[in-house]
């Protein structure tokens, strides 16, 4: 089906075992607004919300689960090592209006960055890790 058959991104889950965590990176770091979340009695949630409407879920991962902690081939510390160890196949996207103002942003935070141009020239990349090592 086409975007034009009515289907369109609902959101993005994300699991992590310190949710809280997690949620205000995204706020502070991406601007994402924290909106009413379903109680889910067992476990932690918390659902973001980038305007105008874009959603990320972000779900507590449960401590007994057997199965890895995401999908990443490099540990953080060999990515700062050496960025173009990073994996381009999993990563989180977004677009901001002032990149140079992100970037410097994103330093002033203490978040390491690695800063990449595309071969024509025209768009620049800035790659970093959110706190459980998502790669964006």
């Amino acid at each position: 089906m086409s975007a034009a058959a009515g289907i369109r991104l609902n959101h993005i889950a994300r699991e992590s075992p310190d949710v809280k965590r997690l949620a205000s990176f995204y706020q502070e770091v991406l601007g994402f607004e924290k909106i009413e979340t379903p109680n889910f009695g067992y476990i932690e949630v918390i659902w973001l919300r980038l305007p105008p409407d874009f959603s990320l879920h972000l779900i507590e991962r449960d401590p007994k689960s057997k199965l890895p902690e995401g999908p990443h081939a490099v540990t953080l510390e060999a990515a700062v090592a050496d960025p173009r160890a990073l994996p381009r196949g999993h990563h989180i996207a977004f677009s901001v209006a002032n990149y140079d103002y992100f970037v410097q942003s994103l330093k002033e935070k203490g978040i390491e960055t690695f800063e990449k141009t595309q071969p024509n020239g025209k768009t620049r990349q800035v790659f970093f890790f959110d706190p459980d090592g998502e790669y964006m």
